[in-house]
């Protein structure tokens, strides 16, 4: 087998359902399996995934065991020569791993390689490519020294590369991340002596230890919708702060100055994401564009929505509004069309959903630190 997708789930299980669907597209060329772990979901996710999608294999925990060793419960199952750790608030293009798989093969020394991230409205997540966060790489990221000077401090964000370019860099986010789970192995996997947040950058920065080199890969785009599997209360600020010292100690441990720093930077950093997941409103639009062949599903969300709704071909551009919401019909549409039409129509003022095929629901976010939103349709 070639490939195996591990996604850890806990209870986001629309997202997860959107999710599954877009990597079953992916998958259809190619010798792979899907691993769904559960970390002990209360919103349905398992009975979802029994019934939808019964080639998955489903693994469900007991209790939320975090995002280390859940990923690892699940490498420990996985047949594939390549595994890829996927959030479940992604949509990944029909082409993405076929493009991944075919990148990792030419390269030597392979570690890791990620993708281009985008958030629900098309725009580039720039966690996507990241450097060592070393004192004072992370000095100039607090302070923001990356955007006044980014050739001369744009290391946390791997700024020698644009978004639109393929190159090495040190470190990847856990949203997507694939690699050779015979090298997963060799390292240990995700280390469970941390909960989460810190573990992408601790798995990035082991493989790099073992001589190997990971690269971001810009030839594909995945829509992350970022903040849907986390919620920022104050449970997520502890442990952020927890994972960061967890990172900081295992690798920095003589820098004694730099521990105290990155204690302060750490509080500070999880005020602002704190802040930054209320900052943006659900969507109010006045009316919805639909991206669809179907009169019926038309008129069924004019009922739903009680406000306007239009249809329109994707051959169409979108006029500049801020009152218009485009609704993508992916029985009409597959999820590589609709990634591309996010990314070729993004800062227009649009706020996007798409209608999973089969599904009675939609689902989109209107920024990269909005949660998501999810528009259950009734009788349909």
């Amino acid at each position: 087998m070639q490939l195996s997708v591990i996604i850890l789930n806990y209870n986001v299980r629309y997202f997860l359902e959107q999710c599954v669907l877009s990597v079953e597209s992916a998958l259809n060329t190619i010798d792979g399996e899907i691993i769904v772990v559960d970390n002990n979901s209360s919103d349905a996710s398992c009975v979802m995934i029994k019934e939808r999608f019964p080639n998955v294999k489903l693994i469900e925990n007991k209790e939320n065991i975090g995002f280390p060793k859940g990923n690892n419960i699940g490498v420990s199952q996985a047949k594939g020569e390549y595994i890829c750790i996927l959030n479940p608030d992604t949509v990944v293009g029909e082409d993405t791993f076929t493009k991944v798989l075919a990148f990792a093969e030419k390269q030597k020394n392979f570690g890791i390689v990620g993708v281009k991230l985008i958030d629900g409205t098309g725009n580039f997540l720039p966690e996507s490519k990241r450097g060592i966060p070393t004192p004072f790489v992370a000095f100039t990221k607090i302070i923001g020294l990356y955007k006044l000077f980014p050739k001369a401090f744009g290391k946390y964000y791997a700024q020698h590369l644009s978004e639109n370019e393929t190159g090495k860099v040190a470190i990847l986010v856990g949203a997507f991340m694939l690699m050779k789970r015979e090298l997963y192995n060799e390292i240990g996997g995700f280390d469970e002596n941390c909960f989460m947040y810190s573990d992408d950058i601790d798995l990035s920065y082991m493989v790099l230890k073992k001589g190997k080199l990971n690269y971001y890969f810009h030839e594909t785009s995945v829509i992350h919708y970022k903040g849907e599997s986390t919620i920022k209360d104050g449970m997520y600020m502890k442990r952020f702060q927890e994972a960061m010292h967890f990172f900081y100690k295992k690798h920095f441990r003589g820098f004694l100055l730099f521990s105290v720093f990155m204690k302060i930077g750490v509080v500070f950093f999880s005020l602002v994401k704190r802040f930054q997941g209320k900052l943006i409103p659900k969507s109010l639009a006045d009316n919805y564009i639909l991206i669809s062949e179907d009169e019926i599903l038309m008129k069924k969300l004019k009922k739903q929505l009680c406000k306007p709704v239009k249809r329109q071909d994707i051959s169409q551009p979108f006029l500049k509004s801020t009152a218009s919401e485009i609704i993508f019909d992916q029985n009409y549409l597959d999820f590589k069309t609709i990634i591309e039409t996010l990314e070729v129509n993004k800062n227009k003022g649009f706020p996007f959903k798409i209608r999973p095929k089969g599904a009675n629901f939609m689902i989109g976010s209107n920024s990269s630190f909005d949660r998501g939103e999810v528009v259950i349709f009734f009788d349909f």
